[in-house]
């Protein structure tokens, strides 16, 4: 790794990972005060306090070890309890269980407001749920080639499971690398199996096919005043033929209207659900048809449907945690592959950096969510241990004694210790050649 992108990836880990833990910690401050708990240290970082100052009685910190942050609130630790009112272990126990649930919850909140600000802004087409599991493209001497795919199939089922969007099919392919998948395909309406055996990528031991999503030329802008605009044309109208001919490219189009400078043009496309026929008479501007629209793979959204569309990412998101967690449990991943440390958060953080401020914001939204499901496992020392021991404590109708939650936190610090070596262990080993000097 050069100086230059050491300088970028560092300050932008340290950023990224700064405001997840911020927003984190200020759920839990912020329960923690409306329900009368006084709060003792809001720290972002762990160990030797380096800066801080004090709010109305919290020492606010930066701390030397920048892997995470916590709120210390009164009477958390039992050798402090004095029994005083202000004290967590005073407060009624679903309003305990508030409070470790605010952290994750602003995670969630963070994420679902990121994502929807960058929909808002225009994201790639293939961002969005809906895409269809339709190939686009094969790669040359891919699997996708081997397996005899082609343009235009559509996948329906992996493995006895059925799939109907893109997403679907490519986490089915990342995480089975050199296992075979038996997929059922439609072509031209009639449908038939073959068996795909995705390539692994050595590095990260996950699968990659070559094959490409389709992914349909879509408006992005209507200039007013223009021939479309006074033929009805809209952003978000889906192109699917012009004069009877199938659209497959925005190229494609782009040459027809070019083409037919001073010609009527019947135009077919998709509105929300209902085809529509519009016609054009194209502008002859320089020799070339021009009918004023922009056209792309971008997708601008309102504010309304960018929040449900972002909120809708994000349960997919958690939804394919789980699934990973579940095959992870079962062997069906390789470790390696689905566990990454801080190294390695780091290296992306770079990377995403160095691509420009709508990718960082992206990945700060994906690890806000993916911190904050984190945090809810039913794991001592994380949040979902503590709301975990408190569901206990409440389905018994009394308190667990000091002793057994002790050894409790005992063990689950131990399995997070053991895990944060497993998990750095897999980012030396994916990262190491990276970080050496002039690689």
């Amino acid at each position: 790794m050069d100086a230059t992108t050491l300088l970028i990836t560092v300050p932008a880990f340290l950023i990224a990972l700064g405001v997840i833990v911020f927003v984190h910690e200020l759920g839990h401050f912020v329960a923690a005060k409306l329900f009368g708990v006084r709060v003792l240290v809001f720290s972002l970082g762990f160990g030797k306090r380096l800066w801080g100052f004090d709010y109305r009685g919290t020492d606010c910190r930066v701390s030397a070890v920048p892997l995470g942050g916590y709120v210390q609130m009164c009477g958390e630790l039992p050798e402090d309890r004095t029994g005083h009112a202000d004290e967590l272990p005073a407060k009624p126990r679903w309003q305990r269980i508030l409070i470790y649930l605010a952290g994750p919850a602003m995670n969630v909140v963070l994420s679902v407001l990121l994502i929807a600000f960058l929909f808002m802004g225009g994201i790639p087409e293939q961002a969005l749920q809906e895409i269809p599991s339709v190939i686009g493209a094969v790669g040359e001497g891919s699997p996708g080639e081997r397996a005899g795919l082609a343009p235009g199939d559509r996948v329906v089922a992996v493995d006895g499971e059925p799939v109907d969007r893109w997403k679907d099919l490519a986490f089915a392919i990342t995480i089975a690398p050199e296992k075979p998948l038996r997929l059922e395909v439609e072509r031209q309406g009639e449908r038939f199996a073959t068996v795909l055996t995705p390539e692994k990528v050595e590095r990260y031991e996950l699968g990659e096919a070559g094959i490409y999503p389709q992914i349909l030329p879509r408006i992005s802008e209507v200039v007013r005043g223009a021939p479309a605009d006074e033929a009805g044309f809209r952003p978000g109208d889906v192109l699917r033929s012009v004069d009877d001919q199938p659209i497959t490219t925005s190229q494609d189009f782009v040459r027809y209207v070019e083409g037919h400078a001073g010609v009527p043009i019947a135009v077919m496309v998709l509105r929300g659900e209902r085809l529509q026929r519009l016609e054009v008479v194209p502008a002859d501007v320089g020799g070339k048809g021009r009918i004023g629209v922009v056209v792309g793979a971008y997708r601008k959204l309102p504010l309304g449907e960018a929040l449900v569309a972002s909120a809708r990412y994000n349960v997919e998101i958690v939804a394919k945690s789980v699934e990973l967690l579940g095959k992870l449990f079962t062997n069906e991943v390789a470790p390696k592959s689905a566990l990454s440390g801080p190294i390695e958060i780091a290296a992306w953080s770079g990377r995403a950096a160095r691509r420009g401020a709508t990718d960082f914001l992206y990945m700060i939204g994906f690890l806000s969510i993916s911190i904050g499901f984190m945090n809810l496992l039913p794991i001592p020392v994380l949040d979902g241990g503590h709301i975990f021991i408190l569901l206990i404590e409440s389905a018994l109708r009394r308190d667990l004694s000091v002793v057994i939650k002790e050894r409790v936190t005992q063990v689950g610090f131990m399995m997070l210790m053991m895990l944060m070596a497993m998990v750095i262990f897999f980012d030396l080993s994916k990262n190491l050649p990276a970080l050496m000097p002039g690689s």
